[in-house]
């Protein structure tokens, strides 16, 4: 008798633009027995607030623009089997309307950056900038909300100890996760991915040449003033988030 293959893991990372996001799911899409799946929620986001993103009506062509569509493919089999799915979600994306009750057949993961790294390489993105762009006030309701789902604590993962010691921190998330840390997650081949958002010609240039996780740069300066205070707007997001960052593998007690 045929026996029904074992649900995947199903991990939401929720994250930031400009997290070093797209790098962790470069490195959770290196194992073999991983899938991945990049963003659904944008063209949803796009749909219903009407903003003007790089690269917008492709976007839409693209990809659903009903929420709950999206939500419906989020729980379908993993593609080849695949023992796990990493979802790779932006956390300004999950606007009020969309639900999100399918979160709770997750693990939801939390992937942090200081605001001042995230201003600095996002404004030179875009010319304008404002809090919501940046996901942190979302990322905070997120936060409470997987704990609301799932009556446990996500893990947290601040990209600075991750860019610093990537076996450790990848160690540690693996164990939070209950699944095997697996090497192939230090590195990867060079180039785009089948995988990746139509939007990533746009944004995907630094990743797109990488085989690995790069040494984290000194933390800029903001000198413009709005950028400035958006950052003393988020900082306490970003502070209380970081109390709940994992500790590498190396360190942890």
């Amino acid at each position: 008798m045929n026996q029904t293959p074992p649900a995947p893991l199903r991990i939401a990372m929720w994250s930031g633009p400009r997290n070093i996001s797209t790098a962790l799911m470069r490195a959770f899409e290196n194992r073999a027995d991983c899938a991945v799946v990049d963003e659904p929620f944008y063209a949803a986001y796009l749909a219903l607030s009407g903003i003007d993103h790089p690269m917008r009506d492709l976007i839409l062509q693209h990809q659903p623009t009903d929420w709950r569509i999206v939500a419906q493919s989020l729980d379908q089999a993993a593609p080849g089997g695949a023992a796990f799915i990493y979802q790779k979600h932006m956390t300004h994306h999950m606007l009020p309307e969309i639900g999100r009750d399918w979160m709770a057949g997750c693990r939801n993961v939390f992937l942090i950056r200081h605001p001042a790294r995230v201003l600095a390489s996002y404004a030179r993105k875009r010319d304008a900038v404002t809090v919501s762009d940046i996901g942190f006030l979302q990322q905070e309701g997120l936060y409470d909300q997987a704990c609301r789902l799932t009556g446990m604590e996500p893990p947290v993962v601040d990209a600075d100890d991750l860019l610093a010691d990537p076996r450790g921190i990848l160690q540690a998330l693996c164990g939070e996760l209950s699944i095997k840390f697996d090497e192939a997650m230090l590195s990867w081949p060079a180039g785009g991915r089948d995988t990746d958002g139509v939007w990533a010609a746009h944004w995907y240039d630094s990743v797109t040449r990488s085989t690995g996780f790069s040494k984290a740069r000194p933390q800029p300066d903001l000198t413009d003033p709005g950028l400035q205070a958006i950052e003393t707007q988020v900082l306490p997001v970003y502070r209380r988030l970081k109390t709940a960052a994992i500790k590498s593998a190396k360190t942890a007690p």
